[in-house]
């Protein structure tokens, strides 16, 4: 697994690099080599925060924890991290061929800084390929956001699936009508 490790708002030790791959290389039996890990420490007043993404074939792992030390943020992210590869992984092997994520077609992370009068803090760009709306499910909940947009693979629209405040999901289907 290549491991990006950055420092927000504080430097991050020798020690504790080494410290982030032994807990990380625990997790390397689930991915391939191209899987790629990149992990941010920020440091703000008296709490340390670890941030951990995983990217293996196009799908995303992310756990973050805030404590006042960062050891610990960095055992418990990668406690929810094992978690939910174990979890998720059963998943992904029953509903998703192989080629269901294509690293090739995903581009996250490509982000463009805008002028402060735009109000646009930032814009991500990614290309969408067509998925079911189940698929859509699992890639939001995997990143852990609150919706998630695609391409609607039965009618080629593109639709955005979301997180209702009952705990169910919604799809957002745009029509011109």
């Amino acid at each position: 697994m290549n491991i990006t490790i950055t420092g927000r708002k504080t430097s991050v030790r020798d020690s504790f690099k080494e410290r982030i791959e032994n807990k990380l290389a625990k997790l390397d039996r689930f991915f391939d080599e191209g899987a790629n890990a990149s992990v941010t420490v920020t440091n703000e007043g008296d709490r340390e925060t670890v941030e951990v993404t995983i990217q293996s074939r196009g799908i995303f792992y992310r756990a973050e924890k805030t404590t006042k030390d960062r050891f610990d943020s960095l055992e418990a992210v990668t406690d929810s991290l094992f978690r939910q590869i174990v979890k998720n992984k059963k998943k992904l092997g029953k509903r998703l061929k192989a080629t269901a994520f294509d690293p090739s077609n995903i581009e996250v992370g490509e982000e463009l800084e805008r002028e402060a009068e735009d109000k646009i803090e930032r814009v991500k760009r990614f290309i969408m390929r067509p998925m079911s709306v189940e698929e859509a499910v699992l890639q939001m909940n995997l990143l852990g956001h609150e919706f998630f947009v695609f391409q609607n693979a039965e009618s080629s629209e593109v639709n955005i699936v979301y997180k209702r405040n009952n705990g169910t999901y919604g799809v957002l289907e745009a029509t011109t009508e």
